[in-house]
């Protein structure tokens, strides 16, 4: 019961998490906007216009130095919206190019997002010109791009499993809903920035330092913050709400020392891109996923047959019992805050690494780490990675059928499904009653 209580009450402050942070994104007026990037980095200079059904015209715009247009419309219609192939830089190309327009409604008081997939010259897909092998075209460009969004949905899944593995122990060994773990992806990133910008270092050398940092920043949470709440006898509920608290502050200093803008590192921005059969990738992906899975069965095996993941379980199952058997519990609550912490770090360089560094980036996944652990089951280790696989793959694989900005209400809609079927979650465990 208490743990249904306490999923409940994470679900809900998630809710409303999601929607203040999406409150930005409604204006006054009607709008259509977009964001273009190639391989993770902005591009420039693309002319964009947008005429009514009948094809009056409406406006257009550029994308400027961060990839990102806008342009007003005069009420909710539909409209189409064209790319023009002609602006893109020399080495970028539409990954469809039979799609050049697209045509969406805007409703009413709102900024309808637009999607261009770009990707490098070269690995981009055409249609068939006419008849059935017009069909047959369109079959194998909805399988291809069902197979480019699975590929890139499991590489979402693996960044959000590294998350979700930290929220998911921290909660099995001290039962607290940690809304500030988003933020410890964030600075993660960031401090390897520093290290990569400020002084000098390589990635290669600045990102193992930032996951060590990361972990001692963790322990320190644990030592000098959370263990004292919890030796007073803090409620759960109350922690929860700090750790609302916490986030915020560190997400806003973040956005104090670093400004607003995104940035990226000095290495290993832009990549050529090629080919899987039809999965367009780049050679750090690859790598970003080798080494989430690596680390990812690192923990894992650590958790079963080391001393110390024993502990943990054991701790997870029952402190009071743990420490009757001779337990250290506050030692391992404080390994495991560390190590939660140096893994969300490094999820948070991983994904620095496809993707523009911003002060809301841990924010952004926060939802689908919750998601997560809550779908695999809430306090299993091995339920986070699954439940993660399992909604990074929705997230991004259920953008063929609804817009791309609804997909995390999709992965919601998912995890709502499966916990009516499944209340303890894929890997969670009945609790037994009396």
């Amino acid at each position: 019961m208490r743990r249904a209580v306490i999923a409940f009450t994470a679900f809900l402050g998630g809710l409303v998490i999601l929607l203040t942070s999406s409150a930005t994104a409604w204006a006054e007026g009607e709008g259509l906007r977009g964001t273009l990037q190639s391989q993770g980095q902005p591009v420039q200079g693309v002319k964009i216009t947008v005429v009514t059904e009948a094809d009056a015209p409406i406006g257009e715009a550029k994308s400027d130095a961060e990839g990102k247009w806008e342009i007003p419309v005069p009420k909710a219609a539909t409209y189409k919206v064209t790319l023009d192939q002609a602006t893109l830089p020399a080495g970028v190309a539409l990954k469809f190019k039979d799609r050049t327009s697209l045509t969406l409604q805007v409703f009413e008081g709102s900024k309808r997002n637009v999607l261009f997939p770009l990707v490098p010259a070269g690995a981009a897909q055409g249609g068939a010109d006419q008849g059935g092998a017009a069909s047959s075209a369109d079959e194998s460009t909805f399988w291809d791009e069902f197979a480019q969004l699975a590929f890139e949905g499991l590489n979402l899944g693996l960044v959000i499993a590294l998350g979700a593995m930290g929220i998911s122990l921290i909660f099995g060994t001290t039962g607290l809903t940690n809304f500030a773990h988003g933020e410890l992806l964030t600075v993660g990133a960031f401090i390897a920035y520093v290290f990569n910008t400020t002084f000098g270092l390589h990635l290669l050398l600045a990102a193992p330092l930032a996951v060590i940092v990361a972990g001692i920043f963790g322990y320190g949470q644990e030592r000098f913050f959370w263990g004292p709440l919890r030796r007073r006898k803090s409620g759960l509920i109350a922690m929860m709400i700090i750790s609302i608290g916490v986030a915020i502050f560190l997400r806003y200093l973040l956005l104090f020392l670093f400004g607003g803008e995104n940035v990226p590192y000095r290495q290993y921005v832009a990549q050529d891109g090629f080919q899987i059969g039809p999965i367009s990738t780049t050679p750090k992906s690859l790598v970003a996923m080798g080494i989430e899975i690596l680390v990812l069965i690192l923990v894992g095996s650590a958790l079963l047959f080391t001393r110390l993941g024993k502990a943990t379980r054991a701790v997870s199952d029952n402190p009071a019992l743990a420490a009757s058997s001779g337990i250290n519990v506050d030692r391992i609550v404080r390994i495991v805050w560390t190590m939660g912490a140096a893994v969300a770090g490094l999820a948070g360089v991983l994904l620095g690494t496809t993707q523009i560094l911003n002060y809301q980036m841990g924010q952004q996944v926060l939802l689908l780490m919750f998601a997560g652990v809550t779908l695999g089951g809430l306090g299993t280790a091995f339920g986070a990675l699954v439940g993660s696989l399992v909604v990074g793959v929705f997230v991004q694989v259920s953008t063929l059928w609804i817009p791309p900005e609804l997909k995390t209400v999709g992965a919601l809609a998912v995890l709502i499904i499966v916990l009516l079927l499944r209340p303890q979650g894929i890997l969670g465990r009945r609790e037994r009653i009396g």
